[in-house]
């Protein structure tokens, strides 16, 4: 570190010849300064030391996330070394990229046969002074196919003194005959925290001042990508503003104020769609598309998701300790399931906004939907006989301490939502329609279907192939009402009920070629039926519980029908749902 001390020095002392941008002014120069690669710095470190380095690597990865200096590190410790009197000299030429026995090429502009067949001829002749004569390639990728085609003998089998070190964005553009001659290392994006902390270094040996929701920021900003934040850090810097501050962050990079994020989030936690319409126009006033405003809303939730699920400590969490602070407290208004919905929904807004004409509409229509959120009904909780909680003053949804997020119904024109109870597996679906009906109205009955050889014939076709077999004999039919089928698991396929459940769109395919119709499939995987059942036992679960008052209370309330079934007392039995009848 002191050694990049002094660089940094001595560039700032030459600031009157020519800037150097923090990118290549704090590039790494060693092993240990990498930042976020350290697994495969130390395998080419052990490498080294073994004396097991091959003669061809593939360094792949996204753009800024140290493939080239690792590949310049990788040289300067194969060719600088100790035995040697010029050590010191050739590694500030290999760190440099002009050593003459370390050759740096572009495949961009290096990509042509007759390149490929200089640099065979090239590798023919003994480095000048160091051990090894190697080629770094980067973007190797944008080779020619007939560039590639030569370097393929030159590579499976070079000079003892050669080594190949290729660079890549896009792997999967580099031939599999290429690749087959690497050992590959895959870079991975860099983490956010280490970017920030990178940062923050390079502040304080520039003198320059910021707080830490500045550096959580430009770290964010750098998504993944060391040389894209230093990038950002320098544009930063060019204002000359000794004290950097999240509002010149904001205007120098041209973004939205991130306060009016947090005050749209407040809206829709009071349930205030014309304060949300408010911020969300102010958030495109001040530049951003209706993608860019989404997509910073949708990061947002993503913070109060995971505070919501893990706490505000969790580790990729990329907030500032203040940031950690506010996006706490409007967790605590949510839980993690209804964070799940709202980020689905603006991520669904955003793909459906980008081929629209009527991208504006659909965003503001999104900012309403979300501040209506206090209409989504904890419908596992109501139907298990909990009380709902009484709203609060200002209509907003209460917090997840007192209660679950509950719904009162107190106007008749409810937007159409459905809201899906459960994070997989059986679920209620639940319609909340524009106007309130009966019961009469709004529950819809199936009358059983009189078919009953739709079984046995859904078992002759599977007769044909081995899968379809494997899929059915060990299924047992429970009911059909004309359009849900409903099956089983026998006692013998409890080892394979997992596999059975996830392959459900088989079985309606199987049916459809069995018997022309296109159904429902609803498997019970989380128990196994029993080989005999008592005539008590015979009528199915949903059909018992729709029968139940609470749940036909419910089903008047929201339109709902009942999906499946759950008995939270008995794990192993088919899973009910009852509870007291609604007063």
């Amino acid at each position: 570190m002191a050694d990049r001390t002094k660089e940094a020095q001595a560039s700032k002392s030459k600031q009157q010849s020519g800037y150097t941008v923090l990118a290549r002014r704090y590039r790494s120069r060693d092993f240990d300064e990498l930042i976020g690669q350290e697994p495969i710095a130390l395998t080419l470190q052990n490498a080294i030391k073994t004396n097991r380095t091959a003669h061809a690597y593939l360094f792949t990865g996204t753009r800024g996330v140290g493939k080239t200096s690792m590949a310049r590190i990788f040289a300067k410790a194969l060719n600088a070394t100790d035995d040697l009197k010029e050590k010191d000299a050739i590694a500030e030429a290999i760190l440099r990229g002009d050593d003459l026995d370390v050759i740096e090429i572009d495949g961009a502009s290096y990509r042509g046969i007759n390149e490929a067949r200089e640099l065979i001829a090239g590798a023919g002749l003994s480095p000048a002074r160091s051990p090894y004569k190697i080629y770094i390639i980067d973007e190797v990728h944008q080779l020619t196919k007939d560039a590639f085609n030569a370097l393929l003998k030159t590579m499976e089998e070079p000079p003892a003194h050669v080594k190949f070190i290729l660079c890549t964005t896009e792997p999967q553009k580099v031939p599999a005959t290429i690749q087959s001659r690497c050992q590959r290392f895959d870079f991975r994006t860099i983490p956010t925290p280490k970017i920030a902390q990178q940062l923050k270094r390079i502040l304080e040996e520039e003198g320059i001042k910021a707080g830490d929701d500045v550096i959580a920021q430009v770290a964010r900003l750098g998504n993944g990508s060391m040389r894209d934040a230093l990038s950002i850090l320098d544009r930063l810097l060019a204002g000359g503003e000794h004290t950097l501050k999240m509002d010149l962050l904001e205007q120098m990079l041209g973004l939205p104020d991130h306060t009016l994020v947090v005050e749209l989030v407040d809206a829709i936690i009071s349930s205030d769609p014309r304060a949300a319409l408010d911020r969300g126009a102010q958030l495109l006033a001040r530049g951003a598309t209706v993608e860019q405003a989404l997509e910073m809303l949708t990061d947002h939730l993503r913070d109060l998701m995971i505070i919501s699920a893990c706490g505000d400590q969790a580790d990729f969490l990329d907030l500032s300790d203040e940031g950690r602070r506010v996006a706490s407290t409007q967790a605590a208004s949510f839980d993690a399931p209804a964070l799940v919905h709202m980020i689905a929904l603006c991520d669904s807004v955003a793909r459906n906004a980008r081929n629209s004409a009527a991208a504006r509409a659909l965003y503001d229509a999104a900012l309403v939907r979300l501040s209506q959120s206090q209409r989504f009904a904890d419908i596992a909780g109501l139907l298990s006989g909990k009380a709902p909680a009484p709203p609060s003053p200002s209509g907003s949804i209460t917090s997840k301490a007192a209660s679950q997020p509950v719904v009162e119904p107190k106007k008749k024109d409810f937007t159409p939502i459905i809201q899906r109870v459960g994070d997989e597996g059986p679920f209620l679906e639940v319609r909340l329609q524009q106007d309130s009906r009966s019961a009469a109205s709004t529950t819809t009955e199936f009358k059983p279907s009189s078919d009953d050889q739709l079984w046995p014939r859904v078992l002759e076709a599977a007769s044909g192939s081995m899968g379809d077999r494997m899929r059915t004999e060990h299924l047992v039919f429970e009911s059909f009402d004309g359009r849900t089928l409903r099956l089983s698991i026998d006692q013998s396929g409890a080892d394979i009920a997992r596999y059975l459940s996830q392959e459900t769109e088989r079985l309606v395919d199987l049916v459809k070629r069995a018997t022309g119709r296109t159904v429902r499939i609803e498997l019970d995987a989380t128990a196994v039926s029993q080989s005999s059942k008592s005539p008590s036992d015979a009528e199915h679960p949903i059909d018992r519980a729709r029968r139940l008052p609470l749940v036909q209370k419910a089903a008047e309330l929201f339109d709902a029908s009942v999906e499946s079934v759950e008995d939270d007392s008995k794990p192993a039995a088919p899973r009910r749902t009852e509870g007291p009848a609604l007063e």
